[in-house]
């Protein structure tokens, strides 16, 4: 027999934190702004087979702006992917149950954590459903702001196709949580940040499903909610819906009452990374935690790519999948080098980081498939927290732009570069917009992969 959900809030905390979780002690932090008045602690939560880590900038962004490190978590659900029907299993998979009881469980948590009586909490895409069952069957009191960024609240489709699908806008979880004159509920404060017309996930035609030409049943505005404020952020994509600036000041300005006093990261004297390896049990991406991983970490030469000296950082990681804490300087460009048993060997370049975090989160690149067969190697530009749009951005990878990135609404956050043997080891250079990044090209045969990993 399956639970309700409102028996399911009533047993908040029965379980434990689910491996892999939002519970790990974060590093302290210095705020930037020294007696800024305190705002609720914020619960932040990611997307469909997405994780924690995407909204690393948006808690540094809050750290700068004097809210405290310890007042804040990113929720990092263990099975991210959404099942195809809800109502039935699918390995390494999650139903809407699922990932409400791992939202309760993380309320909870940042409650007893912080002794406030009320949080806020931040949902990007499928991070807003959870969101919303809480407040809506009997939560709304532990809740005093809802921001729900890019949120396909009507669905991705309205069709009578696929009815089981939690996508699906007339399937019984979304007309469960929209049906009455309002659509929010009352007590809570609630937002909605949508884009105007580039979201992938909020369009009119159903190409992104494989369906040109037929209509989705969606709107542009399908993000959008009855009673709610509802603001349009301009030509953002679906995840800049949360991860953008434009959308850090809205999420900030909705929860505190005011501006922000800025928008630029503030930069840290001195800081320490840590996260957790993940796996991918046959290709679903997941937030389960790997043990007896390695993560080598080397600082870089910006213009090249090459290490400059030895590992700064080596370490092993156990049951908990835990890796870190290393030490950098806020100004170095890094290589972190993840090796773990079955999985390709992978070496993330990265842009520096200016402040501290626990949720470097690290994934082990695909496997090398038949699209790749005669490469010498394989080099991937990869953008977390958005997606290449062309023509509205700068998109340059290895001198050009990218043949495999489509232009109009943006749908892409990866690009592959397949290279010659012959070009193995040659700098890659990167750049989206003002960020730029070069990696080093590693050998295909040694089952390795490059990955220049965007920050913007």
């Amino acid at each position: 027999m399956r639970l309700s959900r409102r028996t399911i809030l009533k047993a908040a905390g029965a379980l434990p934190l689910a491996a892999g979780g939002f519970g790990f002690p974060a590093f302290a932090q210095t705020a930037a702004v020294p007696g800024a008045p305190e705002v609720p602690p914020i619960l932040f939560a990611h997307g469909n087979g997405e994780q924690a880590a995407l909204w690393m900038t948006t808690l540094w962004r809050m750290e700068s702006n004097g809210v405290a490190r310890e007042r804040m978590s990113a929720i990092n659900f263990t099975d991210p992917l959404a099942r195809t029907d809800d109502a039935k299993p699918e390995p390494n998979k999650s139903s809407t149950e699922d990932q409400l009881r791992e939202l309760t469980d993380a309320i909870k948590e940042l409650k007893r954590r912080t002794g406030a009586a009320r949080v806020a909490l931040v949902g990007n895409s499928r991070g807003g459903y959870p969101i919303r069952s809480y407040i809506r069957n009997g939560g709304g009191g532990d809740v005093s702001h809802a921001v729900l960024c890019g949120v396909p609240n009507h669905g991705v489709f309205d069709w009578d196709a696929n009815p089981g699908s939690e996508f699906n806008g007339r399937g019984a979880f979304l007309r469960g949580l929209n049906e009455g004159e309002s659509e929010v509920t009352p007590g809570t404060s609630f937002l909605t940040l949508r884009s105007d017309n580039m979201d992938k996930y909020a369009q009119p035609d159903g190409r992104i499903l494989g369906k040109p030409g037929t209509p989705t049943g969606i709107s542009f505005e399908g993000p959008a909610l009855k009673g709610a404020t509802n603001l349009v952020l301009g030509a953002v994509d679906h995840r800049e819906t949360a991860y953008h600036p434009r959308a850090f000041r809205e999420i900030y300005k909705f929860i505190a009452g005011r501006e922000p006093d800025r928008i630029a990261i503030v930069p840290e004297a001195e800081v320490k990374l840590s996260g957790l390896v993940t796996a991918t049990p046959g290709g679903v991406a997941t937030n389960r935690p790997v043990a007896g991983a390695s993560v080598e970490m080397f600082r870089v030469s910006p213009d090249t790519g090459e290490r400059i000296g030895g590992a700064i950082h080596t370490s092993q990681t156990a049951a908990d999948g835990r890796w870190g804490p290393a030490k950098v300087d806020p100004s170095w460009y890094l290589e972190m080098v993840l090796t773990s048993a079955g999985s390709t060997t992978t070496h993330f370049y990265r842009s520096p980081f200016p402040r501290s975090s626990d949720i470097v989160h690290l994934r082990a690149a695909r496997p090398l498939g038949t699209a790749d067969a005669g490469a010498g190697a394989v080099v991937l530009m990869s953008r977390p927290r958005g997606y290449f749009g062309l023509p509205r951005d700068v998109v340059v990878f290895d001198g050009k732009e990218p043949t495999d990135v489509k232009p109009g609404v943006p749908t892409d956050s990866i690009s592959t570069l397949r290279l010659s043997a012959a070009e193995a080891g040659r700098p890659v250079t990167a750049v989206f917009n003002e960020e730029r990044i070069v990696a080093q090209a590693w050998p295909a045969s040694e089952d390795r992969i490059a990955v220049a990993e965007l920050t913007s």
